[in-house]
């Protein structure tokens, strides 16, 4: 007799599943994407679309052939560095060891000089982390009925004094997306997904439906044993409903297809479907995105990108109505 496998159904590595925090995404991860003067943005999902391009991989069984691929377009506006914060590490974990905010358009020389002072007294301390503070722009887009901005933190190359010459240069001024990204570069998407509410366990986490006997009875929908006599409680791996989605997550390797200035050249006749006209900034990325429109994306460098990005030509930007006529 052959050996039964039955894997349980629903991952537990995102447990416990309830609704996040904030809306701004944290990024905790360590590692730092060598070369990269910052390691990543944020703009607002816009929608979605397809462009017909050449395949240049070399191992596809469709090279040299023109193929349609979908493509998410996110909305970036330029952003803005308010504060710089350095770091060092203990054995305790990071410590902030000073922050300095910018005041005005162009920021106090003065607090910079005090954070440059730190580091040069440390002797080049191979403990000292400098990343900034930087907000987004969502007056800038049309689509958006929020205009408070957001704040959050974006980790620099590592290289101390070369992140605090860059630093000195930025501080207080914008950020475009054209800074950071270029077109064919591999990055991560780190969102909350589309919120559902309160759903069942089959929805929630793919049990099974139970056969027609159970169905007939009410309880078809249901976990057939939500644990035994011992412990006296239902455990906490058992699937039960709850709340699912608005949660986040990343998604990993996402090829950049275009970078460009012009919202008007992808977007489609009479607007993106809930969301309106492209009017700033903008980043097409390969396939899709966590969340529904609107929703604030960071992207950051690919911690595990292809060991060879190839920037394939696109033919064709698909910009027909998405109005149904």
């Amino acid at each position: 007799m052959s050996k039964r496998h039955r894997p349980r159904r629903g991952s537990l590595a995102f447990s416990p599943r309830k609704r996040a925090r904030s809306e701004t995404c944290r990024i905790k991860r360590e590692e730092l994407a060598a070369g990269r003067k910052l390691q990543g943005f944020a703009g607002y999902k816009a929608g979605m679309t397809h462009l017909v391009l050449t395949d240049n991989a070399p191992h596809s069984q469709t090279k040299g052939m023109q193929i349609s691929v979908p493509a998410t377009i996110i909305e970036a506006p330029s952003m803005k560095v308010e504060a710089l914060r350095l770091y060092r590490a203990t054995s305790y974990g990071k410590k902030a060891v000073t922050e300095v905010w910018a005041a005005g358009e162009t920021g106090d020389t003065a607090d910079m000089d005090k954070i440059a002072d730190i580091i040069k007294s440390s002797d080049r301390d191979l403990s000292m982390g400098l990343s900034i503070i930087i907000s987004t722009s969502p007056e800038l887009v049309s689509g958006l009925p929020k205009k408070k901005h957001e704040l959050m933190e974006i980790k620099m190359s590592g290289e101390i004094e070369k992140d605090l010459e860059y630093a000195q240069e930025v501080f207080g001024k914008e950020v475009r997306i054209e800074d950071i990204f270029k077109e064919g570069d591999f990055v991560d998407v780190t969102a909350l997904t589309k919120g559902k509410g309160t759903q069942g366990p089959v929805k929630r986490w793919g049990v099974m439906i139970q056969n027609a006997k159970a169905r007939r009875s009410g309880r078809g929908r249901h976990v057939g044993c939500i644990g035994g006599w011992t412990p006296r409680r239902v455990r906490w791996k058992i699937p039960q409903m709850g709340q699912t989605g608005y949660q986040q997550r990343t998604e990993y390797n996402k090829r950049v297809l275009k970078i460009g200035e012009n919202g008007e050249e992808i977007t489609p006749k009479g607007s993106f479907l809930n969301y309106g006209m492209v009017r700033n900034g903008y980043i097409m990325l390969e396939g899709s995105v966590p969340g529904p429109k609107k929703r604030l994306v960071r992207i950051s460098h690919a911690i595990r990108p292809h060991p060879k990005p190839i920037m394939p030509e696109i033919v064709y930007i698909s910009r027909e109505s998405q109005q149904g006529h």
